[in-house]
C-alpha cells in the first residue's frame, strides 16, 4: 500500500508547527492541499519557503466556499462528489510515492482532511500528525485563559439556528464560535440575549498576517472573514467560589 502523511501545520504562523510536521513538509516530493479557486490556500501559504525546489504541488480545489446550513442537500452532495474525487486522485498517487497531505490546524478538529480519510481507510497507509487547532492561538492572541477550574467549554458553530446558538450558550461558561463570516450579526444577537456580548472577543487571523482581536460589541461589520473566531472566556466560577 502507498502512504498518505496528513500534516497538521497549526494556527497560521509558520513558527507554531511542529518540529514533526516541520521534517515531513520539508521532505516532501508530493503535498495536496485545499483551496479556494483562485486563491493559494491557508495550508499553502503557512509553508511558503519550506517546500523542495522539486516538489509537485497537487491543489484541491472547494466547488463551494460559503457555510451552508449542513442540512441543504445540494450542499451535501457537492462536496460527497468532491471528496470521493479528491480520495481516487490522492489513492492512485500514493501508490507508487508518500503524499504529504498540508491541513491548517489540526485535521482531527474539523479538519477536510477527515471526509478523506473516511473514504482512504484500507486503501492506503495514512498517518495524522497533530497541530495546534485555530481556537489556541486565537485565545493566546487575546491574552486570557480560555478556561478555569471547573469551567465548561463549549465549541459552537455559527451556522446553528439562532434559538440552538442560545441555549447552547446559556448552558456553558466558556464559549468558542467558528464559521462565523456571515453569520455573525446572528451570533451577536444569540450572545445579547444571553447577556454575554459584553464579554465576547472576535479574532480575525489569530497568529497570521493581518491579525486583529477586538471586543465584539466594538466591531460594526455585518460580516468577517472566514479566519474568524468568537471567543468568550470562562469565568473560573468554582475557584472564585472558593476563594
Amino acid at each position: 500500500m502507498g502512504a498518505i502523511v496528513c500534516c497538521g501545520l497549526g494556527p497560521g504562523d509558520p513558527e507554531l508547527m511542529s518540529v514533526r510536521a516541520d521534517r515531513e513538509v520539508r521532505a516532501a516530493k508530493h503535498v495536496a492541499y485545499f483551496r479556494k479557486k483562485g486563491h493559494p490556500g491557508q495550508a499553502r501559504r503557512i509553508v511558503e519557503g519550506l517546500l523542495a525546489k522539486d516538489v509537485r504541488e497537487y491543489p484541491m480545489e472547494y466547488p463551494v466556499t460559503t457555510e451552508i446550513a449542513f442540512g441543504s442537500s445540494e450542499y451535501v452532495r457537492l462536496l460527497a462528489d468532491f471528496y470521493d474525487e479528491c480520495a481516487e486522485h490522492l489513492a492512485r498517487l500514493a501508490s507508487t510515492a508518500k503524499v504529504v497531505v498540508l491541513c491548517e490546524g489540526d485535521p482531527y478538529f474539523y479538519g477536510s482532511f477527515m471526509h478523506l480519510h473516511a473514504r482512504l481507510q484500507g486503501r492506503v497507509a495514512i498517518e495524522v500528525i497533530a497541530g495546534i487547532p485555530g481556537m489556541a492561538g486565537c485565545w493566546n492572541s487575546v491574552g486570557q485563559p480560555i478556561a478555569l477550574g471547573d469551567d465548561v467549554t463549549t465549541v459552537l458553530m455559527g451556522t446553528l439556528a439562532e434559538d440552538e446558538l442560545e441555549r447552547r450558550m446559556r448552558n456553558s461558561d466558556a464559549l468558542v464560535i467558528m464559521k462565523t463570516g456571515r453569520n455573525l450579526q446572528k451570533v451577536r444577537r444569540a450572545l445579547a440575549s444571553v447577556d454575554r456580548l459584553a464579554d465576547a472577543w472576535l479574532v480575525e487571523r489569530g497568529t497570521m498576517p493581518g491579525e486583529r482581536v477586538a471586543r465584539l460589541m466594538d466591531v460594526h461589520e455585518a460580516d468577517c472573514p472566514y479566519f474568524a473566531i468568537v471567543l468568550v472566556h470562562g469565568r473560573g466560577r468554582r475557584m472564585e467560589a472558593a476563594e
